[in-house]
């Protein structure tokens, strides 16, 4: 038979209180009548005179030397209450303890409460833009120290290949829950948890190889050598953003400004970058003069990281327009095509141009798309147009009826996809200080559907526009300076956005370094916020 303590609440809870309760009074009972017993007993006849010969005075002696028998009659049942007494409160004390832990009838512990899901979800955002901003850092630092390390760097970029390959799980595992995958709360919960530990995991492979990388890197014992190769970098950068401001100007006189939007400013933003650099190296090199090495190499990672911004927003400027030079010779043949397309469609559906149902069917849609390469013809005639949003609109014509899944049109269609998805990503590896975690995921997955699914760009490309915008709205809420969730103070950001630095250090904002979440800011400061 099951005892009656597994299946649940004992059957006997209350009669074993009883017996306790019982047996104390039974104890005290019995201690009162042995006390009262020995005077019941007591004998009250007049005593006998002795008959012995021994003197009055030596018999008194002697009746001194016993002891009394009332205190003897009185010890034991002064004992046994007290036991009967400690044993009822120890019964008692028990008894308390027991159903203070208890939580069921089986008496199970009770469980720490659950945080609300609102306060996990807030937790895992947090870890992802942590994640995420450990790993940028980590892979900019490298790119500055992986020619001077050679072979020796490999270690080092393995554990960054690891780090985002656990990010990228997370941030897949962020975008389907977003997507409402899964349904059920608990295991809802559970995917918040998992993301939460591919972060952890993320950040464990860069700490775990951080060590390292400083003693290879060295550049608090001798940063000279890596000071001159930022500054050639430096120097080399600083041509390609005179370059980058012609060549924006040029595109501006060339084609219409919706077509040199995604990079409006970003020339500006380098040169802003450029000049934070410059600080930075200068006072790098002072340090290294007066034998500050530490100081001259968090003033070196500054400049490293300003740099690698300022290169960033550079190349989306060059990238934007070999795009728009690629676009503008791929706009006839893509006409070409979906003018195919269509007519295959249209032979199919036996539908010709002007008849066929009503709105809705094939026949509609199918006039509808020749409207949309109709404009699209008469805008490449007319003038200046934007060779980007003519593809992307033939593409999207021919899709809605299910065509231009290959040839000239999946190479348009990927073409627009992939300008629009590193436009997203530049600006958000530029203002990340100010980003959060669902611009960040969107992008995540713009990226990972243009290498999972080539053939298929179109939900690539509305993720990464979702995504600069949720990042534009993050910039234009950021408001005054702050520090990011890592507590690294976003300086770049700040030179920016506000004209100061961020954290307010006199000499430079706290920089990160290649690491995960406790090797990242071995360099920072104590961070003074703006205010």
């Amino acid at each position: 038979m099951t005892s009656s303590l597994v299946r649940g609440r004992p059957r006997g809870v209350t009669s074993h209180i009883s017996v306790r309760v019982a047996h104390a009074v039974l104890g005290s009972a019995a201690g009162l009548v042995w006390l009262v017993l020995p005077g019941m007993t007591t004998p009250t006849e007049v005593p006998v005179a002795p008959t012995s010969d021994v003197p009055v005075a030596s018999a008194a002696a002697a009746g001194g030397a016993q002891h009394d028998p009332s205190t003897a009659d009185l010890a034991v049942p002064l004992l046994a209450v007290g036991a009967a007494a400690v044993l009822g409160g120890y019964g008692w004390l028990r008894r308390t303890r027991r159903a203070r832990t208890r939580t069921t009838p089986g008496g199970a512990p009770v469980p720490p409460p659950e945080p609300p899901v609102a306060e996990l979800d807030a937790h895992v955002r947090a870890a992802l833009v942590e994640a995420d901003d450990c790993v940028r850092t980590s892979g900019e630092e490298l790119e500055f120290a992986g020619e001077p390390l050679g072979p020796a760097a490999e270690p080092f970029a393995a554990a960054l290949r690891a780090a985002r390959t656990e990010l990228a799980a997370a941030f897949r595992m962020r975008q389907r829950y977003d997507d409402g995958v899964p349904e059920e709360a608990t295991a809802r919960r559970h995917a918040l948890a998992g993301m939460t530990g591919r972060c952890q995991e993320a950040g464990r492979r860069l700490d775990a190889a951080a060590a390292g990388f400083v003693r290879a890197r060295a550049l608090e014992r001798d940063p000279g050598e890596a000071v001159k190769g930022a500054e050639a970098r430096f120097r080399g950068l600083t041509a390609r953003t005179a370059a980058a401001v012609a060549a924006l100007a040029d595109l501006a006189r060339r084609y219409p400004p919706s077509a040199t939007t995604p990079v409006t400013g970003f020339p500006e933003q380098a040169q802003d970058r450029l000049v934070f650099a410059t600080a930075r190296l200068n006072l790098a090199r002072q340090a290294a003069d007066l034998g500050d090495l530490p100081r001259a190499a968090r003033q070196l990672r500054a400049a490293e990281g300003a740099v690698a911004q300022a290169d960033v927003l550079v190349t989306a400027v060059e990238r934007l327009g070999a795009d728009l030079t690629a676009a503008a010779g791929l706009v006839p043949a893509a006409l070409t095509g979906a003018e195919a397309e269509l007519a295959a469609l249209r032979t199919a559906a036996d539908a010709p141009p002007g008849t066929g149902p009503a709105a809705g069917d094939p026949g509609a849609r199918l006039r509808q798309a020749d409207a949309v390469l109709a404009a699209v013809r008469e805008d490449v005639t007319g003038g200046p147009y934007d060779p980007l949003d003519a593809l992307r609109r033939i593409v999207r014509a021919v899709a809605v009826l299910g065509a231009g899944r290959a040839g000239v049109l999946s190479a348009a269609a990927l073409l627009c996809a992939r300008g629009v998805t590193r436009a997203a990503a530049a600006f958000v590896a530029t203002h990340r200080g100010a980003v959060g975690a669902e611009a960040r995921t969107r992008l995540a997955e713009a990226e990972r559907l243009l290498v999972a699914r080539p053939a298929e760009p179109l939900a690539a490309e509305a993720l990464a526009r979702r995504a600069r915008e949720l990042a534009a709205r993050d910039v234009r809420q950021y408001g005054r300076p702050r520090a990011t969730a890592a507590g690294e103070a976003s300086w770049a950001e700040g030179a920016v956005l506000a004209g100061i630095l961020l954290g307010g250090e006199p000499d430079g904002g706290p920089p990160a370094a290649f690491g995960g979440p406790r090797t990242r800011t071995r360099w920072a400061r104590p961070v003074r916020r703006a205010e």
